[in-house]
């Protein structure tokens, strides 16, 4: 059930957020950022995690902690060095990235979702191609998914949370 919303996605109720970064991101831009300033173990852990694994684009990460539960969707390449920015996202990296987010959803159950305009800000796509993507991959969960169309700082979207019927 997915719900389309404004507001600010880090004063969400649901169980677990969502968003798109690159293997080996710095977490310095957008909603990113944000979670790492909200998150700073998450953004150390999956540092260590990509130290470890070498993921590569189309793959996800789940972080819990104490605070919350953040999926890092790796929907960019990686950045071909240390002090370059990562590259674009793509459909391929996105399709799969949804993919993987639909099994964690799965195999954690997870009770509820949130995510941005994914991959459409720093990752450069247009929003009807990523949205219609999540509505393949997430449409027909019977758990809530809400997508944050509109970032508005500081407002509580009007979330439903409830499980359909």
């Amino acid at each position: 059930m997915i719900t389309k919303v404004s507001g600010d996605i880090l004063l969400s109720d649901v169980q677990a957020i969502a968003h798109g970064v690159a293997p080996h991101d710095h977490f310095n831009q957008g909603l990113a950022l944000a979670l790492r300033d909200r998150f700073p173990v998450m953004a150390k852990d999956f540092r260590h995690y990509c130290h470890q694994n070498h993921p590569k684009a189309g793959g996800a990460w789940l972080w819990a902690g104490p605070e919350g539960v953040v999926i890092n969707l790796m929907t960019q390449e990686a950045a071909p060095d240390e002090r370059a920015n990562p590259g674009k996202a793509t459909t391929h990296n996105v399709d799969h990235a949804l993919k993987e987010l639909r099994k964690l959803i799965e195999t954690e159950k997870l009770t509820s979702v949130a995510l941005p305009r994914l991959a459409t800000g720093v990752g450069g796509m247009d929003w009807a191609e990523v949205e219609a993507l999540i509505v393949k991959h997430l449409g027909n969960l019977d758990i809530p998914v809400i997508v944050y169309e509109a970032y508005q700082k500081g407002v509580k979207a009007q979330e439903k949370l409830a499980k359909a019927a």
